[in-house]
């Protein structure tokens, strides 16, 4: 148990030998540690070196060979507040320098990965972090949602939709989706903005699909496990964008 705390505190396997070793002899030789513990002497050497870096044990030289000496055990705490300094320096230069970095890569266009699979466990928070992206991306376009849609997701995620209305979404963005005329769409009439037409030849779909400006994004949540794929591509957005628009002109001539 406690060479699995002693690795917890950062000291490798040979450390924790020659630590143990000199902590229970108080003060002992190298080479007696190597016989000890069955480690070469020249790595037992490197290792009591980090040690003594580390304040762990001391090296006495007032003899003709060589001693490693215990010190205190409460020297110990000594590791943890070393990494504490470490991490408060991180983090008081972590602020400039992705200043820096920023100014640096201002020009820079990152890729944008075109397809994105996201299971289950992830939709929901996916759908939180996408949101401003896509909402972004429609803005740039004709602000508007397109797609067609299975009320189940309407069921499963209505408190993502209910943040979106509230929170996230502009007075530019406009949602207009093509889905059947189940009850819990019909409750969902509180979002002036969020347009549905029904389409009497459909009597469900079965996945939910919106076109976003250069966003595709693809949820199936009728069975489990629920599923999303975004795929980022203006060509496969824009033609799914044009299709759904036909159909809903259609719609509103009826």
């Amino acid at each position: 148990m406690i060479n699995e705390q002693l690795k917890v505190l950062g000291l490798n396997d040979t450390e924790i030998a020659v630590y143990l070793a000199v902590l229970k002899a108080g003060v002992i030789a190298p080479a007696e540690v190597a016989e000890i513990t069955s480690i070469k002497r020249t790595t037992v050497y490197s290792a009591a070196k980090e040690l003594i870096k580390r304040g762990l044990i001391a090296e006495d030289l007032s003899r003709k060979t060589a001693r490693l000496m215990a010190v205190p055990p409460k020297n110990l705490a000594t590791l943890v507040e070393e990494e504490q300094r470490k991490v408060e320096d991180k983090r008081r230069q972590l602020k400039p320098l992705i200043a820096a970095l920023e100014k640096e890569a201002e020009q820079v266009q990152y890729p944008v990965p075109k397809i994105q699979f996201i299971a289950e466990a992830d939709i929901n928070r996916f759908l939180y972090q996408q949101t401003p992206a896509w909402n972004k991306s429609a803005e740039a376009a004709d602000s508007t949602w397109w797609g067609y849609q299975d009320p189940s997701l309407v069921e499963q995620y209505q408190d993502w939709i209910d943040w979106f209305w509230q929170n996230k979404a502009s007075e530019k963005i406009h949602l207009k989706l093509l889905s059947s005329q189940a009850e819990i769409e019909q409750k969902i009439t509180k979002y002036p903005r969020r347009e549905i037409r029904y389409w009497e030849p459909i009597k469900q779909f079965t996945a939910t699909n919106w076109a976003v400006g250069d966003y595709l994004i693809m949820l199936v949540t009728n069975r489990s496990p629920h599923y999303l794929v975004e795929i980022h591509d203006a060509t496969i957005a824009h033609n799914l964008c044009e299709f759904c628009k036909g159909v809903w002109s259609e719609l509103a001539k009826k």
